[in-house]
């Protein structure tokens, strides 16, 4: 092995400690805002709600506010974190080396272009499945110890469903493949930055509207009305010629959407990233 690759993981961090720096800034204030929430303004939520349910001056609903509106600014966040990996990839990543000629320069030290890519991919790729896992484990620990505080409990909302569970990681990964191909395709860094963001957004609102369907819905009929639990996450409801009827999801098919998208989202990536060996092949060659 040659001095070149053996230092390559090394040149790698020295190139991007900047942006794993800041990555690495962000999962941490993220998760001590969580862990500030549910530790302090949990507690004096309960306090509000308490004052509110012994004078009478207030409803529960308003009291929850100071709890619910920044956990649903969290998991936005959380939710939409690999817009700035795809951000990242496509440019300062891959983009960069490549419009500036530095890439070339690797390939000429001993350094195969396949080694190259690979070397580039592995610790950011290590960087946004480390980070993610720790947001998504933060937020599920708070949810869970504060759920009653809650505004609502819409586990179907697009960026409380990617927050709870690996999903997050999923489009992340997939946001990382999307920027390396866009980068290697466009060769221009502003150019692949602002496509492979936009790419990224249309991906996750495609993969969102099919969500629905990934799983196979209940469908409940009665000759009387009823009611759905607060919780289901509803489809198709009316009334035809048998009675009334109700396509949708009940809280329990949570795991299995989520699983599914994130099989699917992973799925995508691996496509992707082949692509962007495949590319990367035929260019160097």
């Amino acid at each position: 092995m040659s001095a070149a690759l053996q230092g390559l993981p090394r040149t790698v961090l020295r190139l991007h400690r900047t942006a794993l720096l800041v990555w690495a800034a962000a999962v941490t204030a993220l998760t001590g805002w969580l862990v500030w929430l549910n530790e302090v303004t949990a507690g004096r939520a309960r306090q509000d709600e308490a004052v509110c349910r012994r004078t009478h001056t207030c409803t529960d609903f308003f009291s929850r506010l100071d709890y619910s509106v920044p956990a649903g600014w969290i998991s936005t966040l959380v939710c939409y974190s690999f817009l700035a990996v795809a951000a990242f990839a496509g440019g300062a990543l891959i983009g960069r080396e490549l419009e500036t000629g530095t890439a070339n320069l690797a390939w000429t030290q001993g350094v195969t272009p396949v080694r190259w890519l690979t070397a580039k991919l592995v610790l950011p790729a290590l960087a946004v499945t480390a980070g993610g896992l720790v947001l998504v484990g933060v937020y599920r620990w708070g949810r869970a110890a504060n759920a009653d505080l809650l505004a609502t409990d819409d586990w179907t909302s697009v960026d409380v469903f990617a927050a709870l569970g690996p999903l997050t990681v999923a489009y992340g990964l997939c946001a990382l493949a999307v920027g390396t191909l866009t980068a290697l395709l466009l060769r221009r860094t502003l150019a692949a930055l602002g496509t492979t963001c936009a790419v990224m957004w249309l991906v996750h609102f495609v993969v969102d509207g099919c969500r629905p369907y990934l799983w196979p819905a209940v469908t409940r009929t009665s000759p009387k009305p009823f009611v759905l639990p607060e919780s289901a996450w509803q489809g198709n409801t009316g009334r035809n010629a048998d009675g009334y009827f109700a396509v949708y999801h009940p809280a329990s098919h949570f795991w299995p959407l989520h699983l599914v998208e994130t099989g699917v989202v992973l799925a995508l990536t691996a496509l992707v990233t082949t692509a962007a060996f495949l590319v990367l092949r035929r260019r160097a060659a």
